[in-house]
C-alpha cells in the first residue's frame, strides 16, 4: 500500500470521526434544547397562572408568592391574546415594546410563520417565543463545528507550510549534494579518457570507444548541472518550442526500443517562443518520455503536439501505455508516488517543481484511459 493511499484512508477516518463527533454534539444539544424548552413552557404557564390568580384574588389576600412568580420570568418572551385574537399582555420583549400593540402583533405573526402553536389558557391564547438561551443552545453545534473546522484548517495550513518548507530544504540539499558527489568521479573519468587517448593514439577502435565514453561523460555533466540548478533561480532564455522538443525526440528515439514509434511535429512548422532554462526543461520532457517508454513495455507510440492561445504555449506528450486511473491524476506528481517496482517516485515531482516554480508554468495530466494511454500537458507562458 503506497503512502498516498494510506493518507487518503486517514482522511476518510478523520472525516468519519468528525461526523460522529458532530452527530453526538447535535444530539446532546437537541436534548438540552428540548429540556430547556419544556422548562420554559412550564415557567410561562406558571407565570400565566399567577397572573390569572392575582386578578381573581381578593385585595386582602397575600400575593407575595404570585408577585414573586411574575417577576421571576425575565428571559422568556410571551404574549397573551384574547380568544378573538386581540392583544392582552406581553412580557420580556422590552420595557417599552411590551406595551406596543403593533410590534407585539407583528411578533405574533412571526411566531405563527415559524410554526409556533399557542397554548389555550382559559379564554386566552398564550404564545411563547423561545429565549435567547434556547436559541444559543440550538446553534451551538454549528458554532462548535465552525470553531473546530477553523482550528483544523489553520493547523493544517501551518503544518503544510512547515512541511513544504522542510521538503524544499531536503530537495535542495539532496540535489546540491548529488551534483557535488558527481563532480569528483566525472573529473576522474575525464582524466582517464585523456590518458587513454594519448597512449592509444593509433588504435582506431579504442579511439571510437573513447569518443563514446566522452559522450556519456558529457551526459553525466549535464545531469550534475541539472541537479546543481535545483534551489537557485535558473537563467531563462527564449527558444523555439518546436526545435527544443525535436532535440529531445532525437535523443530519446536513439535510446528507445525499435518497436516504439515517435510522432512529433516538424521543427520547421512554426516558431513559438518560450523562455526556459534548456537543461531543466529538457529534464522534464525526458522524464515524461522515459515514463511513457516504461508504461508501453517496449512497443507503442509516443506523440507530441504544440499549440497556443493568446497567453500560453502548450506541449502535449502522449503515449499508448497502460494509462493512469482518474483518481491518481494529481497524486502522480507527489514525491514518492510510483507504479514501478524500482524507482523513487521523484521524477514527476521534480518535473512539476521545475515547470511551476522555475518557469511559472503548469504541468498536468490532460487525459488518460487505462489500457489506452496518457497525455501530459506542459503549459508555458509566452511572456
Amino acid at each position: 500500500m503506497d503512502i498516498y493511499l494510506k493518507k487518503s484512508r486517514w482522511k476518510i477516518y478523520l472525516a468519519v470521526a468528525a461526523m460522529v463527533i458532530l452527530a453526538i454534539s447535535s444530539f446532546y444539544s437537541s436534548y438540552l434544547a428540548n429540556e430547556i424548552a419544556k422548562e420554559e413552557r412550564n415557567k410561562v404557564a406558571l407565570w400565566h397562572l399567577a397572573q390569572e390568580q392575582i386578578r381573581t384574588l381578593p385585595d386582602d389576600v397575600e400575593q407575595t408568592l404570585h408577585l414573586s412568580i411574575l417577576s421571576s420570568n425575565k428571559t422568556i418572551p410571551a404574549v397573551l391574546l384574547s380568544y378573538d385574537g386581540y392583544f392582552d399582555a406581553a412580557i420580556n420583549f422590552g420595557e417599552s415594546l411590551d406595551y406596543d400593540t403593533a410590534y407585539i402583533m407583528n411578533e405574533v405573526e412571526k411566531m405563527k410563520r415559524q410554526g409556533i402553536e399557542p397554548t389555550k389558557a382559559g379564554d386566552q391564547l398564550l404564545y411563547v417565543k423561545q429565549s435567547r438561551l434556547l436559541t444559543l443552545v440550538q446553534y451551538f453545534p454549528l458554532l462548535q463545528l465552525l470553531l473546530i473546522g477553523s482550528f483544523i484548517l489553520f493547523g493544517y495550513l501551518a503544518f503544510s507550510s512547515a512541511r513544504r518548507a522542510e521538503e524544499n530544504r531536503v530537495w535542495v540539499g539532496m540535489a546540491k549534494e548529488t551534483a557535488h558527489q558527481l563532480g569528483t568521479p566525472i573529473s576522474g573519468i575525464l582524466g582517464w579518457i585523456n590518458h587513454i587517448q594519448m597512449i592509444r593514439e593509433d588504435d582506431e577502435e579504442m579511439q571510437e570507444i573513447v569518443l563514446e565514453l566522452g559522450k556519456d561523460v558529457n551526459r553525466l555533466e549535464l545531469v550534475a548541472d541539472r541537479f546543481s540548478k535545483i534551489g537557485s533561480a535558473p537563467e531563462l532564455k527564449p527558444v523555439n518550442a518546436y526545435k527544443q522538443l525535436e532535440q529531445m525526440r532525437v535523443y530519446m528515439q536513439r535510446r528507445a526500443p525499435r518497436k516504439v514509434n515517435f510522432h512529433f511535429p516538424n521543427p520547421d512548422e512554426g516558431n513559438l517562443t518560450i523562455h526556459i532554462n534548456a537543461h531543466l526543461f529538457d529534464w522534464v520532457v525526458e522524464n515524461l518520455m522515459r515514463n511513457a517508454l516504461d508504461s508501453m513495455g517496449g512497443k507503442g507510440a509516443i506523440s507530441a503536439e504544440i499549440y497556443e492561445d493568446p497567453d500560453f504555449v502548450y506541449m502535449d506528450i502522449s503515449d499508448t501505455g497502460g494509462g493512469i486511473p482518474t483518481n491518481k491524476f494529481r497524486t502522480v506528481f507527489r514525491p514518492g508516488f510510483t507504479t514501478k517496482k524500482r524507482g523513487w517516485g521523484l521524477g514527476l515531482s521534480l518535473a512539476k517543481r521545475i515547470i511551476e516554480e522555475y518557469h511559472s508554468g503548469k504541468i498536468f495530466v490532460k487525459k488518460s484511459l487505462e489500457g489506452e494511454g496518457t497525455t501530459f500537458t506542459i503549459q508555458m507562458p509566452k511572456k
